[in-house]
């Protein structure tokens, strides 16, 4: 795979969370990759993971201590279709939430009951939490494989209230459960001036909402092109603000993550090439970025930076290493959990030995005390792994938790 190519491939994976399928984004290079391979290395990291028949009746009575909340994510069913899954408190109950005869592409959980948004067959679906009371409630269609970008339904994202989903669908929509209805508020759909079929300019794909619900963190990305961005849209204002400043960095390819008061993101980039790495703060009401760890960390080393979080003791966690590449390139470079200061460089202490060399996502305990990894078995894998609990105090040890997962959320 072309090695320019690679971190957007992963943050497709990531952002519009489609399972086979990337965006033909611009490039100085053709990528050798195809949508068939992207599918291939992705399905790599997917075992099939289904609880036995009647396994909740005849299965131990799950004993809470091991995790704050259940582990929700996504793998393979029997016949091979990802599907959402919950891992219980006690790290081992396990349960299969969604049974769909295609793949789940996306999803979220309501951090209100529990219950799971997921698309499904370019279908908006929703589940309560015990798996009872499918139903569906929105319909994208068929998808039209000349013009994907515009037919396909994907990305949904509960409020904090657990009483809004957003999702994309020829535009940023709001679905409210109250009323039933969706309300598309980003729409951009022009026509492309040799087909004449509807082309979006823009795609507004929503990634986190902030935990006071009144903002969405959003991917902006221009198919055909290298236009890809990110923006916040505030809801009582319905403005959309551009991210602005932090010496280039790509917020729409990296790692982010609200602070608690929703006044502020961190973000973070672990890749040197076609898009800078380095750890970044932004302002949520104008979109400025503040750069905490440049690109360059100076005698021809650059800083790698990934997943940080903002934990409730002030500190700033989030893995990181400093690496050198004479040729400018660094790809998924070997990375060590660490805590510091806000400011990311203040009282920097490694917590672990272990080096992180495939990490594809973490997921962070709500007190920061440990951490979730999906590490991918190959440097080709960009979704998902083996799934391990790291506490950040290194006496305590690592708990395997599962073969393999992807998309790993908490529950309520």
């Amino acid at each position: 795979m072309n090695k320019y190519f690679r971190p957007i491939v992963a943050l497709l994976i990531l952002a519009t969370t489609t399972l086979a399928c990337a965006l033909p984004f611009g490039s100085s290079e053709t990528p050798s990759s195809t949508e068939e391979e992207v599918a291939t290395v992705v399905a790599l990291t997917m075992q099939a993971l289904t609880p036995a028949p009647d396994a909740e009746a005849t299965a131990e009575p799950e004993i809470p201590g091991v995790l704050p909340h259940s582990l929700y994510f996504l793998n393979n069913d029997s016949i091979g279709n990802a599907q959402v899954f919950r891992l219980g408190t006690d790290g081992k109950t396990l349960t299969q939430i969604t049974s769909e005869p295609v793949a789940v592409n996306s999803y979220d959980v309501s951090s209100a009951d529990g219950s799971v948004a997921y698309v499904a067959n370019n279908q908006l679906l929703i589940i309560n939490a015990d798996g009872s009371g499918r139903r569906m409630l929105a319909d994208g269609g068929p998808v039209d494989a000349n013009n994907p970008f515009v037919t396909s339904l994907t990305s949904p994202v509960f409020s904090p209230d657990g009483q809004t989903i957003a999702y994309s669908h020829r535009g940023l929509v709001l679905y409210s459960l109250a009323s039933g209805a969706s309300n598309i508020i980003l729409q951009e759909i022009g026509t492309d001036p040799i087909s004449g079929a509807d082309a979006p300019l823009r795609m507004f794909i929503p990634q986190k909402y902030s935990p006071d619900g009144t903002r969405i963190l959003i991917t902006v990305a221009i198919p055909n092109s290298d236009g890809i961005s990110a923006a916040i849209y505030t809801v009582s204002s319905n403005t959309l603000t551009p991210l602005s400043g932090g010496d280039g960095a790509r917020v729409c390819c990296s790692q982010q993550a609200w602070t608690a008061d929703s006044s502020a993101l961190f973000t973070a980039l672990p890749s040197v090439g076609m898009l800078g790495s380095g750890l970044w703060r932004v302002d949520a009401s104008t979109g400025n970025l503040t750069t905490l760890l440049p690109t360059e960390a100076g005698g021809g080393n650059y800083n790698l930076a990934d997943e940080p979080y903002l934990a409730p003791d002030g500190q700033l966690y989030f893995f990181y290493a400093t690496a050198s590449s004479p040729d400018g390139f660094i790809n998924r470079g070997a990375l060590q959990m660490v805590r510091s200061a806000p400011d990311g460089v203040t009282g920097r202490t490694v917590l672990r030995p272990e080096t992180f060399q495939f990490l594809n996502e973490a997921l962070w305990a709500p007190d920061g005390s440990f951490v979730i990894t999906a590490v991918a078995p190959s440097e080709t894998v960009y979704a998902g792994g083996l799934v391990e609990m790291y506490y950040t105090d290194y006496a305590r040890g690592v708990i395997s938790l599962l073969p393999s997962g992807q998309q790993l959320k908490w529950g309520p």
